[in-house]
């Protein structure tokens, strides 16, 4: 629908999913959680908050934890960090806020301040509180934001506190972007998305989903608006550039991922290979494992120290039993009406580092099912204005230019935030951008009415 849309609509739970993809981290109990946040040293000087993209005051909240205030503790999130929760079970804290941990100085394990972010946020769920903040004062003006994600949630969030209308267009059925459709379930469960955002409705963000935008309709929205928020990701996963790539059997990272969370997935072939060593590619592999696979693979083209995967993701998967090969390249796919096998050569590293072909060296790795997580393309061209060659915004190499501030772009009307601009980081550097660009639009919007 085009329509505004109440959020959330009815959202089926799914059983078999949830039980092949417990926590991960498994939620603190409460005495457990009073007894970590004790062990905090409430640093005046807390290198935790100055680590996490959007500056959580974490020995504040975790001071209000061993105090057991919970709702204090939740606060304390929120204005911060809106989306508080979900990043308290996505982020990579290991090379974050307790990656960050004094403790590592005394040679002890740093505070465990994701599970205790997720016990304050949970327990503000489960009380059934409203947020501890409302919408500001009507002011007359009003955002269209182009992509439901966490940056355009962050940024919304930011304007409706600023009293600013805000409606999200989105051309999915559902709000949250790479939360929803993109984040492992064993990380953040698909029904945790939905609360979440179901939270930041109470602030009447307006949702309307099932909505493309093109060229035509960004004009119109331009027209209508004070201001546009571009929280758009990431295009599609690329291909190989192979023979037989668009055979069944073929698919990519992040639609097996949507595939499960949503329920229409719940089993895989037995045989499947993952091209890619990023972090997407770790979890479409654990994925498939989960959903009954009895051998997977990830093949890279380079070696495990050169892989953009995290060591704490390369080594989860290794628990699970994923298998990797290094240094191979895909160079061909083999079946007739399905894919039978994946044809490899295998790579050399020059002392430059480059790497270069080992010319009779390939072999077939026999697979059902080949899954791309070699990084995706942009998603900009409906920027270009209706008729014209140049974008509305400036960019480079797809990537959108901003002013890292503000969020604001080269067209003064426009912002931006999130794997739009950065190009793929993590949920909380999206939800960062979308909170610094919705006080740089609010503040933008001031000054035009001051001026007037």
């Amino acid at each position: 629908m085009s329509d505004r849309q109440a959020f959330p609509p009815q959202v089926h739970e799914h059983p078999e999913i949830a039980a092949r993809f417990g926590d991960i981290h498994p939620p603190f109990e409460a005495q457990a959680a009073i007894t970590e946040s004790n062990r905090c040293l409430f640093c005046f000087d807390a290198p935790c908050t100055t680590a996490c993209p959007t500056h959580i005051n974490v020995p504040r909240f975790i001071k209000k934890i061993a105090s057991d205030n919970l709702s204090g503790s939740a606060r304390t999130i929120l204005d911060a960090n809106i989306l508080g929760a979900s990043c308290a079970r996505a982020c990579p804290v290991e090379v974050l806020c307790e990656g960050a941990c004094v403790m590592h100085r005394y040679n002890k394990q740093p505070i465990q301040i994701a599970r205790l972010q997720r016990f304050a946020m949970d327990g503000f769920h489960q009380s059934g509180a409203p947020l501890p903040f409302e919408p500001g004062e009507d002011t007359g003006l009003s955002v269209a934001l182009i992509g439901a994600g966490p940056a355009s949630l962050a940024c919304a969030a930011e304007l409706r506190r600023r009293g600013i209308r805000a409606l999200i267009y989105d051309a999915r059925p559902l709000p949250g972007g790479l939360n929803t459709y993109g984040v492992a379930e064993y990380k953040l469960p698909f029904a945790e998305s939905v609360r979440e955002i179901k939270m930041l409705s109470q602030l009447d963000v307006e949702f309307h989903m099932d909505t493309t935008i093109d060229a035509a309709k960004l004009a119109e929205l331009e027209r209508e608006h004070d201001a546009i928020f571009l929280g758009i990701g990431l295009g599609a996963i690329h291909k190989l550039g192979i023979g037989n790539e668009q055979l069944p059997g073929v698919t990519n990272a992040l639609d097996l991922i949507a595939g499960y969370k949503s329920g229409e997935l719940t089993t895989v072939p037995e045989r499947v290979v993952v091209v890619g060593a990023g972090n997407t590619a770790i979890d479409a592999a654990i994925a498939s494992v989960r959903l009954g696979a009895a051998e997977v693979h990830i093949v890279y083209r380079r070696g495990p120290e050169q892989m953009s995967a995290f060591s704490f993701e390369y080594e989860h998967a290794k628990s699970e039993g994923v298998k990797f090969l290094w240094h191979v390249l895909p160079t061909g796919i083999h079946g007739d009406k399905a894919v039978k096998a994946l044809q490899l050569m295998k790579l050399a590293t020059t002392e430059d580092g480059s790497i270069i072909p080992q010319p009779g060296s390939e072999f077939l790795l026999p697979a059902d099912w080949v899954v791309l997580a070699i990084g995706q393309g942009t998603h900009s061209a409906f920027l270009t204005a209706n008729g014209s060659d140049s974008a509305r915004v400036q960019l480079e190499r797809g990537r959108i230019l901003i002013d890292r501030a503000t969020g604001q772009t080269s067209h003064p009307k426009f912002f931006a935030g999130g794997d739009c601009t950065n190009g793929g980081r993590e949920v909380v550097d999206a939800v960062a951008d979308g909170k610094r660009a919705g006080i740089g639009i609010a503040a933008w919007l001031e000054g035009l009415h001051v001026q007037a």
